[in-house]
């Protein structure tokens, strides 16, 4: 939607200046932070599911238990984008929130094995998520501030690695501290086992360390260099008359497109998740009507609500890429949520979260979840000549198409020895989902606001894991049959979709129209 005759932010295509080339050494210091944030997922991803159960969440309340993770990161990511882009001192523009954040997500990591009840539970899972939404936001920026264009799919690729290699970490350390260290990994009914809380200590740890590393050995461009990277570059214009009408109807389409959705959830006694999704269609129609107000009341700047303008301006390929990212993301989301009781049901006839076949089914998915991760570490090395030889945009289809067909291995295989073969499959997908998308992004976008719109993509990412997580409790209790199995294959379903998606994307990343164009 344009909002001005005048030309926007993004109208015009930004005129880069050469970049020196970085050496091997630079981009592994800079990359090697992700290798700690990952522990983090990963140790969230396998073990947060297991928490809520052993404090005795029923299966279909998961979903709307882990809406802490879309929640946060919807809010959070782009704020951090846009004050990023605003910072600059002694650690530089992207690095004091590596420091900072890190530190608290430490913290957030120690405290929560030891939780004895679920609200609290599910407290610091919102302590969590928000520490370490504030460390991964700048490392996908730093890489597109710092590096050249020919060096940004190697970049990402390198992050890949290390998000692989500290998620195969965090995946098997329950398993490993249980079978090689001899901690146990039985607990009294309500607690959790040795094994997992001393992977959660190792985590935190890992984490401070690995960031630290790339906080004091990776140095930023100042702003100054970043300027020069687009001279030409516009602040947004107050909108025209025409303009701040078209605006002021889509905001009240918003939120009259919420209050619908408040409506019927209140007439067809919908699970309370809905309203969610509502409050979020009102809060973004009433952001677009004040972003107009103040500027037709001549504010030249209007702090963060410029980040309602940014979204309403995309680059047309963010505007693509967020469809393949919805699928994908709610595909992933139900993946994580539904693998531990799902292989429990499905493959060692357990749903008792108290019993030792459920905690066996719990360490296996671990490991299997390491395996993905660490097929993605390799298979993120060789993403760059992939895609260079066949494209970006039919590397990740494939690449998500090969996820899907592991997904659906997960379904129809027997044996839960054997379920790594198809885990084969989604490691390809998770190389490419974490890299590919962020290559051909970072040169579409504009330098100043590569923070911000790097964090606006990243709701496109968190999105269709809210959705997910108001939906699939009310699918799995009255579609599936309880039957947590059945969602995997729905996750497999949406990654083909998203496959499917990425071939609307524009051949060329670069795009110098708006998204509404």
């Amino acid at each position: 939607m344009q909002a001005s005759d005048e030309k926007s932010i993004e109208d015009v295509a930004p005129r880069s200046v050469a970049r020196p080339a970085l050496s091997f050494l630079q981009i592994w210091n800079m990359c090697c932070g992700l290798f700690g944030v990952q522990i983090v997922w990963g140790l969230q991803n396998v073990n947060t599911s297991r928490i809520f159960q052993t404090l005795g969440a029923n299966i279909d309340e998961l979903a709307i238990l882990w809406i802490a993770a879309p929640i946060t990161g919807l809010v959070l990511q782009p704020i951090v984008g846009y004050l990023s882009d605003r910072t600059w001192g002694p650690l530089g523009r992207r690095r004091p929130y590596l420091f900072f954040g890190s530190m608290l997500t430490a913290v957030a990591l120690f405290i929560m094995p030891n939780v004895t009840t679920l609200w609290s539970a599910s407290l610091m899972l919102w302590v969590l998520t928000a520490s370490i939404n504030v460390v991964m936001e700048p490392f996908r920026a730093l890489v597109a501030d710092t590096l050249p264009e020919k060096q940004r799919t190697t970049g990402f690729a390198m992050q890949v690695f290390f998000i692989g290699t500290g998620a195969v970490l965090a995946s098997a350390l329950p398993w490993v501290l249980t079978h090689w260290f001899g901690m146990s990994g039985l607990a009294a009914p309500g607690m959790l086992p040795q094994s997992v809380r001393m992977a959660f200590y190792v985590g935190g740890i890992s984490l401070l360390v690995a960031v630290m590393w790339t906080v004091f050995t990776t140095s930023e461009r100042p702003p100054e260099k970043l300027a020069a990277d687009a001279p030409e570059l516009a602040v947004h214009n107050v909108p025209t008359a025409k303009g701040a009408v078209a605006l002021m109807r889509s905001g009240l389409l918003w939120i009259a497109g919420g209050g619908a959705i408040c409506a019927v959830a209140a007439m067809q006694g919908y699970e309370r998740e809905i309203y969610v999704l509502a409050a979020i269609a009102c809060a973004f129609g009433f952001s677009q009507l004040a972003a107009v107000w103040l500027r037709r009341q001549g504010r030249m700047s209007i702090g963060m609500l410029e980040i309602v303008e940014d979204i309403l301006h995309m680059p047309v390929v963010l505007g693509r890429l967020a469809i393949v990212q919805f699928f994908t993301w709610f595909g992933m989301f139900a993946m994580w949520i539904f693998t531990v009781p799902a292989l429990a049901a499905r493959h060692y006839g357990t749903t008792d979260a108290t019993s030792a076949a459920y905690n066996a089914s719990a360490d296996w998915v671990g490991i299997l979840f390491a395996g993905y991760n660490g097929v993605a570490a390799l298979v993120a090395l060789a993403l760059p000549a992939i895609s260079a030889r066949i494209g970006q945009r039919a590397c990740h289809a494939l690449c998500l198409v090969l996820g899907a067909m592991g997904l659906l291995g997960f379904v129809t295989i027997d044996d839960p020895a054997l379920l790594w073969i198809p885990d084969i499959g989604i490691g390809c997908a998770w190389a490419s989902i974490l890299s590919l998308p962020y290559a051909m992004l970072a040169n579409a976008l504009p330098p100043r606001k590569m923070g911000v719109y790097m964090g606006i993509h990243n709701i496109f990412l968190v999105l269709p894991q809210l959705v997910a997580a108001t939906v699939l409790g009310f699918l799995l209790k009255h579609v599936f049959g309880g039957q947590a199995i059945l969602a995997l294959a729905l996750s497999a379903g949406s990654l083909l979709l998203a496959a499917i998606c990425v071939l609307a994307i524009p051949g060329q990343p670069r795009s110098d129209r708006p998204a509404g164009h």
